[in-house]
Order: structure tokens, then sequence, then C-alpha cells
């Protein structure tokens, strides 16, 4: 069972890298379109770089949408809307007429008013039907407001039951001419008191020729939708453009028609999941490359997860958000703000990561983005200047001007590709511009994102490293007050570290605040501590070597746990947990070896727990610690004396095997090694004697031990 637990603790970061990485390949391809995949991407007057370019196969030539548009507007300007006569309408107002002409004769009896019209009220009655039969027999309309402005003699079909017809506007009445009819017809008529009938008729007045806007609309979609969308045929042998000719908008459009044509064949002829699986294997590629990359120059980020899902999680989540653009009109994918991510990686890691990163998702949206060559040419050069420029996020001023680099830089890009494609500005695209202003507004988000991230993930920014230097800190205090000879020792030792991480462009700043908290463990037990004996007796005399040991060792592990109580970032735990190694307390280890028996003697109750140091900057720390603690002890130095301690101690780690794991090379020890030199010169140049003075091996062991 313990050996099964173990190899499942050893395998399971690679199974979870495996498993991440074919996620993200899947996800990615999932995202890719559909559909084959343009070849040609040109525009209207540029020059074909290509062979002569003959059809492949018969292809009709689809209208341009500006022709399309034309012609739809030419067939709609001889469109006839469609009303519907209500028959219902004469036959309820005809009723309503009779019912109020009765209700106001009865009214009148008695009051001596209009008797012609209480004696003949049947004549009354038959000639105001008649009237109405008559008006709504041609039709009162209200006709829309788009059609009454098109004028009178504008054409409508209307349907009456069954069948339909067209006639004019003018040919129906309308409500006030219905009105106006009423007024000249009851003079006319044989009636005695024809006034009567006016306001009761003038009430009956109801438009029965209403406005169908749903049958329009079907009828005006099918003729849309019958609108002839080519315009000519193209042979197969034909050539369509010379080579080193120019693309007209005509050549232009055929070949893009002949490549729909393509498209539509290849989708017909091949199942989906050919073209599917074309684009896994591009989308596996990407993220192979990526992963290997990783492997191969980023093995930390490979092997620790958190660091791994956040670097791959940028190019999934710029990936999906190319998608949503290509989906949701009017967004384009030039207003994303791709640069976030390498200012992010920057800060958090390195430019080498934070480039490679920037070129991986660009070139993985550009599959996914319809918008061309163009946008992946913009966007990889946003990310290359943002990193060119040393975006600092601790830095307003720096930060603000990068971002207006970049967006510089990228309008000069825009201007420079329009005259390239289209040999002037006339036809300036101001909605790409837009997007692009919003792209670099938007990459102000960085700034607040960065704490955030750091939070979620447990990331250690500049900004929170630079919080950490700050001496007045309490736990710094605590230590200039416990152990002021540790404190005055770290601070050397920071000072020393930055001058070689300088040296080989590693973290500096990192490095510095590490160094300054790598012995925090040495306030448990300060006395014990050579440094910290001024003027006091050495307390090791009452303890035996092995205890002496464990109390020495024991400062990394109270290191450690201060840390964590405190909250210090896990990086700098690790400073604490690796700025010894696995060596060994050796002054006390040759003491109880040479006044016992080498095979009583337990190693590893000397031997500091580990691990040993991997990355650089953890390397250049344990050498600067060593290095430090040692030239310090030696009295009246010469220049010699120095370099020849620090090439002692540093064959020591590596003879010790203490950089086996580090990342660090060869090239940049032997860099760390003359920034050693020159700062513990500087450090000593008032103590130097010339010549220089001989030194003992007794000496010399003094100078290493442990501090």
């Amino acid at each position: 069972m313990s050996t099964m637990r173990s190899k499942i603790t050893l395998y399971l970061p690679k199974a979870a890298q495996i498993i991440l990485f074919v996620a993200m390949a899947l996800f990615i391809a999932l995202l890719f379109p559909s559909q084959v995949k343009v070849r040609y991407d040109i525009k209207p007057g540029q020059t074909w770089r290509f062979d002569d370019l003959p059809a492949p196969f018969d292809f009709a030539v689809r209208r341009t949408a500006a022709e399309l548009e034309a012609e739809q507007r030419r067939v709609l300007e001889d469109f006839s809307p469609y009303y519907r006569m209500d028959d219902k309408v004469l036959d309820r107002r005809t009723a309503l007429f009779e019912q109020t002409l009765k209700t106001q004769i009865t009214q009148l009896a008695g009051r001596g008013e209009f008797p012609d019209v209480i004696q003949r009220s049947d004549a009354y009655l038959n000639y105001g039907k008649r009237l109405l039969q008559r008006i709504y027999a041609r039709g009162i309309i209200r006709p829309a407001p788009e059609h009454e402005a098109k004028g009178k003699t504008f054409v409508i079909n209307v349907i009456q039951g069954n069948t339909s017809y067209q006639q004019t506007l003018e040919y129906f009445y309308t409500e006030k001419s219905a009105q106006a009819l009423l007024i000249d017809s009851l003079p006319a008529s044989s009636l005695s008191e024809p006034d009567f009938l006016y306001p009761i008729l003038e009430k009956m007045i109801e438009p029965n020729i209403v406005f169908d806007a749903v049958l329009t609309e079907n009828f005006r979609n099918e003729i849309l939708a019958g609108t002839p969308q080519y315009r000519g045929m193209v042979k197969k042998g034909e050539l369509i453009v010379t080579r080193n000719g120019i693309v007209t908008d005509e050549v232009h459009q055929k070949i893009l028609s002949m490549q729909e044509q393509y498209e539509q064949e290849i989708v017909s002829r091949y199942s989906a999941g050919g073209i599917g699986a074309g684009y896994f294997i591009l989308a596996f590629l990407l993220s192979g490359i990526f992963f290997v990359y990783l492997k191969n120059r980023e093995p930390e980020v490979l092997q620790y997860l958190p660091k791994l899902f956040f670097v791959t999680a940028w190019i999934v989540l710029y990936s999906w958000l190319v998608y949503w653009a290509e989906h949701s009109n009017p967004i384009n994918a030039y207003f994303i703000p791709f640069c976030i991510a390498p200012i992010i990686i920057q800060t958090f890691f390195n430019k080498r990561l934070a480039l490679f990163t920037h070129i991986i998702t660009v070139l993985t949206a550009s599959f996914i983005s319809s918008l061309g060559w163009d946008f992946t040419f913009l966007q990889m050069l946003a990310g290359i200047v943002i990193l060119l420029t040393n975006v600092d996020v601790n830095s307003w001023s720096r930060f603000f001007l990068s971002i207006g680099a970049v967006l510089l830089t990228l309008l000069a890009t825009f201007v420079g590709l329009t005259l390239v494609e289209q040999g002037n500005l006339l036809q300036w695209n101001w909605t790409i511009v837009i997007w692009i202003f919003l792209s670099a507004f938007l990459t102000l988000l960085a700034l607040p994102l960065i704490p955030l991230l750091e939070r979620i993930f447990g990331f250690t920014s500049a900004l929170r490293l630079r919080e950490l230097m700050d001496l007045n800190r309490p736990l710094l205090q605590n230590l200039a007050l416990k152990a002021p000879g540790t404190f005055q020792h770290s601070i050397q030792v920071g000072n020393l570290s930055e001058a070689a991480a300088r040296e080989i462009g590693a973290d500096a700043l990192l490095v510095k605040v590490g160094a300054l908290y790598h012995d925090i463990g040495k306030m448990a037990n300060p006395d014990y501590f050579v440094e910290n004996q001024a003027g006091i007796e050495n307390p090791h005399s009452e303890k035996s070597y092995t205890e002496s040991a464990s109390i020495i060792i024991g400062h990394v592990a109270e290191g450690i746990q201060m840390a964590r109580k405190n909250r210090l970032p896990q990086v700098l735990v690790e400073f604490i947990a690796t700025h010894h190694g696995t060596t060994r307390v050796e002054f006390f280890y040759r003491k109880m070896v040479n006044e016992s028996s080498e095979e009583e003697v337990i190693e590893k109750d000397f031997r500091y727990p580990g691990p040993k140091p991997r990355t650089r900057e953890q390397t250049i720390m344990m050498m600067a610690d060593s290095i430090e603690a040692a030239c310090k002890s030696l009295k009246q130095p010469s220049e010699q004396d120095i370099y020849d301690l620090i090439d002692k101690i540093i064959a020591g780690k590596i003879s010790l095997g203490q950089m086996d794991e580090s990342a660090l090379t060869f090239q940049e020890l032997e860099q760390c090694r003359r920034a050693f030199k020159k700062v513990m010169k500087s450090v000593h140049h008032q103590r130097i004697e010339y010549p220089e003075l001989k030194k003992g091996k007794e000496d010399v062991k003094d100078a290493r031990r442990e501090g």
C-alpha cells in the first residue's frame, strides 16, 4: 500500500499536466470554426503574389453586398404593401346607425322639432344606409405613415375575402374625405331635413381598409429571398487573375465566390469530423509546443500546478473571448486587450515566458478569428512592444507611458497596413480605430487584476515585495531588536545577492527581500549564533555538540514557522528552507568526529533538512549567505585572500552537490562569482593590506562556520 501511495504521489503531477494539456487542446479545438478555413486573404487593390489562378471548376459569381442591396432596393421600389378590407365594419356601423337614429327620433317626440324626420323616419333611415353602403363599398382607408408619404398614386394590394386587387391610395376615401362626402351629399338628397343625419352619420365613419403588417413582411421577405444572388458564371480553366496582377473589385469577388463554392464542396464531400480533426491537430500542436517550451525553459511553472493553470488559463480565456466576439455583433475582436496577459505574466514570472505565452495566445486566436493576418500582426506587435517598453506596474507614469507607446504603435501599424492594402487613407476604417483605443483603455485593468490574482493564486508581485522590504515592518523590527547581528548580516547578504542577481538578469528584488527574511528563525535562540555573541559568554559551551548542531539547524524550521505565522509569501518561505541546502553544520560535526569514533557519529543529526536550492535566486542567496559570513571572519584580508575564499566556498557548494538541482548555469555562476568578488572587495577595501598576508588553515575553517 505504501509503495502504491508513493507512486501516486510521484506521478500525480505529471498526470495532471497531461490532463491539463489535453483539456486545453480539446477546448480550443471546439472553439475553432466548423467550416473550411479561407485560403486567400486578399483585398481589392493589392497585388496578386501567387501564381496565375485559373478556375478549378465552374462556379457562379456572387453579387457583392452593395450590388445585392441595390437590387433589393430596386425590387422593393415596385413592391406594394398589403391592406385588408374588413366587410364586418359596414354591418356594425349600419346597425349602430339604425339604433342611434331610432333613439334620436324617440327623444324628439313631443318637442316639435324635425317634424319631417318624425313623419318619414324610414326614408331617413334608408337614405343613411344607402350612403354608408356607398362609402364603405369603395372603402375608407387609414394608410400607414410611410405609405401616405409616398403620395396618392402609391399602389397597394387590397385583400377582400379570397381575392386581392391593386389600387392607388387616392381611389379610397380617408376618414376626412368621407366626412366631406357627407357634407356634399346630404343637401343634394330629396330629404327636407338632411342636416339631422349629418352628426349621426359622421360618427359612423370608421376605416374598413387597414394595413396588414405581418402579411406585408412575409411577402416582402419572399421577394428579397428571391433576389438573384449571383450575376454570372466562370467556366473551369478560365483565368481569374495573373501573377503580379492587380486584384480589382471584380477579381476579388470572383476569388471570394470560388472560395465559397470550394468550401461548400469540401463540406458536402467530406464529413465535418475530418475538418474538426484538422483543427484539433493544430490545437494539439500549439498546446504541445507551449508545454515543451515550459518543460525546457520554465520547469517550475510546469511542475507547480497553480502556476501551470494560471499561465494556460490566459490562452483559453483569450480564445474564448475571440470566439465570443466572432458571434456577438457588433463586437469586434480588436477590442480584446491582449496586452493584459504579458503584463501580468511578466509581473509574476519573467519577460521570456510572457512573450512566448502571448505568441501562442495570438496564434491560437488567429485561427478562431476571421479578421485575417492584419489582426495577427497587430496583436503580435502589441505584446512585443509592451514588453520592450519595460512596463512597470509599480510606477504609474511608466505604466501609462507603456500603454501610450503600444497605442501609438498600433495606430501607426494600422495606418501602414491601410496604405499597403488601399494605397490611400480615403477609406479609413474608423470603427477599427475605435476598437484599438478601447483595447488600450481596457489594458489598464492589468493594475487592479495584479493584487487580485496575487491573492487567488498565492503569487508574489513586485509591489508586495517592496512592501515586505520595508525595514519598519514588525518582523524585521523584532529581528533587529532580538538579533541585531543577524539583522545586519541579512542586510549585507541582501546587498551582495542583489548585485549578483543584477549581473545575470535574475530577479534582484526577490532575492534581496528573500535575504532579509532568510535568518528570521534565529530570533528563537539569538545568542547561539556567533554574529549575536558580542560581549557575552558562548552558550554552546554548556551544550553537547549534537545539541548545539540541533539548535543551529533548528533556525530553518523556526524561520519557516515564523514566516507562515506572519503570512509571508511562499516564495520567501522557500528562501528560508533552501538557504543552507542539505549541508552539514561542519564545525560541530568535526568537533564530534575528533572526540568520538566516526562510527558513533550520526551524520544526519548534523545535516540541514534542505531542500537544495532550485531557482537561480535561491542559489545566489545560498552562496551570498556563506560568502558574507566567511569574509566577515577574515582578519585584515588581502584582495587575494577574499578572492580565494570566495572561490573555495563556491567550489565547496558544487562539490557537495548543493547546486545539482539549481537552474543556475555555469556561465551565470562565473558572472555571480565576479559580482561577489567586486562587492566584497569594496566592503573590505579599507582593511586590505598589501602585500597579501598569510593565513592558516584554521582561520579558513573558522570562516566557514555556520552563521
